[in-house]
């Protein structure tokens, strides 16, 4: 490590009182903690450098992880970037790491969002009761989750938030509406309008996840012969009306279920409908670092293009 684009520190407090015209008056009071590093690491086989970060974020400060965790851990992250090479363009399979797992997760919230729906604009439309994903796919979006950075009492328009079951083992349970979408669909809200001051709700996850598998993180890359573990994406190649996907990524080439190298200047191809389909193995790793959240998750296979 031989420099740090910077750490941060971040404590906030607010009350909230809502009050509309159908005589709904209600109040309630959170917090919000967080830490987070990025180091810098000279790669001394290319010369040019290498990043990456890792935080904390919780309701309480006491929760939070410590300094020396996340000092430590962001190190781990950076140094063992060193020496990324691109590899040839092929079809694999492909692990996500939680964190980029949680990308899956908010295309699924933006497909499933009212507004996306009765707009014409996702590749989700008209496929409630229908299988979307794999039968391992399990998705929850929990507005009253104990200590969930999402979590509320009431949502955006006054109405209580509860826990919605999104999709059910690959089976899609229910949209995510507001009262306005939801009138459009000819639906009910499910408790997901948000808002700040002064502007019209909109919809917005509360805490959603995927649910945990079986399988721990070290089980499923054993699993693969050879393929691409992911721990970073880059840009925002996604369609949504269509679900064509395609970002950059960053991550480790995987051979015999080892880690033989780290990879970079690759990008990861599919269409998300096929992607949730094809979704083979779930991790039991699910952590919640904000309001969005995944286990680790292996693709059977998505098209590699590299060099």
């Amino acid at each position: 490590i031989t420099n740090s684009e910077g750490a941060e520190c971040s404590a906030g407090y607010g009350s909230v009182l809502l009050a509309n015209s159908h005589g709904f008056v209600g109040s309630y009071a959170s917090s919000s903690y967080s830490l987070s590093v990025s180091p810098i690491a000279l790669d001394s086989q290319n010369g040019g450098m290498q990043r990456d970060y890792w935080y904390s974020v919780k309701r309480k400060f006491h929760e939070l992880d410590s300094p020396e965790k996340i000092g430590q851990e962001a190190a781990r992250r950076t140094v063992r970037r060193l020496g990324s090479r691109a590899i040839t363009t092929q079809e694999v399979p492909v692990v996500f790491d939680p964190e980029t797992a949680k990308g899956l997760l908010g295309h699924i919230s933006s497909a499933v969002s009212g507004y996306s729906l009765y707009k014409g604009a996702s590749f989700l439309l008209g496929q409630l009761g229908k299988s979307i994903a794999s039968d391992l796919v399990t998705v929850i979006d929990d507005g009253r989750l104990a200590g969930g950075l999402g979590s509320r009492p009431f949502d955006g328009e006054g109405l209580p938030t509860r826990k919605n079951l999104v999709v059910d083992k690959g089976v899609l349970s229910s949209y995510m509406l507001d009262t306005y979408s939801g009138r459009k669909l000819g639906m009910a809200s499910t408790g997901n309008a948000s808002r700040s001051v002064g502007e019209n709700p909109s919809v917005g996850a509360t805490n959603l996840f995927l649910s945990p598998g079986s399988y721990s993180p070290e089980e499923i890359l054993k699993s693969m012969k050879r393929g691409l573990f992911v721990t970073d994406l880059i840009g925002f190649g996604v369609n949504l009306v269509t679900g064509d996907y395609s970002r950059g990524a960053v991550g480790f080439w995987v051979e015999n279920g080892e880690l033989t190298h780290p990879v970079e200047e690759v990008t990861i191809a599919g269409n998300l409908q096929q992607i949730l389909k094809d979704i083979e193995m779930v991790g039991n790793d699910l952590e919640f670092r904000g309001r969005l959240a995944s286990p680790t998750v292996k693709i059977r296979k998505m098209m590699v293009a590299g060099h």
